[in-house]
């Protein structure tokens, strides 16, 4: 199941939702409004260098090595 980020309007408060599929609706957790949006999530990518190497980048500054969101529910960061 796919995990999306989602932003409610009502509070401001952002946050990740475990989904079946991308048409559920959200709630919020801390106000319980059900008008919340998804949000555009960042992506993470790997290529190769010059020199043949594997180098792991992200669109957002990464706030973990294997993260590419600029901040982070799970660790904190």
């Amino acid at each position: 199941m796919p995990i999306y980020e989602y932003s409610c309007p009502a509070c401001g408060h952002a946050f990740e939702e475990l989904t079946r599929n991308s048409r559920e609706k959200a709630v919020c957790p801390k106000c319980g409004s059900e008008n919340c949006h998804k949000l555009m999530s960042a992506s993470c990518f790997l290529s190769k260098n010059s020199a043949g190497q594997t180098t792991g980048g992200s669109a957002g500054v990464g706030g973990c090595s294997g993260c590419a969101a600029s901040s982070c529910a799970t660790c904190g960061k």
